[in-house]
């Protein structure tokens, strides 16, 4: 409708057509909008329930001889599972961060019971 010679609808003229990739507000949401606060109370509770997990990684696992806290990801499913359905969505998010480490690039329940999630 930006485009359109017929269009008398003013409120689309006063916004940019396009922002480009070196415009530092691309692919970002206005600022003070309610997608902007929508993102940033989603980021805020995922990082509660990161530190939730890390929480219970420390309270479950076993410290090794490296001293750090290590747990199967069968026995954290179990335990997890209760709190929230998003183990292993957290998990990555978790690995993302620097907070945890564990072999493969997912996880599967049953299949992967056995692999040994650490705590950094």
């Amino acid at each position: 409708q930006r485009k359109n010679p017929f269009s008398n609808d003013d409120r689309l003229a006063s916004k940019p057509v396009h922002t480009h990739r070196g415009d530092p507000t691309y692919g970002r949401p206005p600022e003070g909008s309610q997608t902007e606060q929508r993102g940033k109370d989603a980021h805020s509770h995922v990082g509660k329930e990161v530190e939730e997990l890390c929480l219970i990684i420390r309270s479950t696992g076993e410290v090794g001889e490296d001293g750090r806290v290590s747990v199967t990801f069968g026995k954290l499913f179990e335990t997890y599972v209760t709190i929230s359905n998003k183990v292993v969505g957290i998990l990555l998010r978790a690995r993302k961060h620097g907070l945890v480490h564990f072999e493969g690039e997912m996880l599967w329940q049953g299949k992967d019971d056995d692999v040994i999630i650490t705590l950094l």
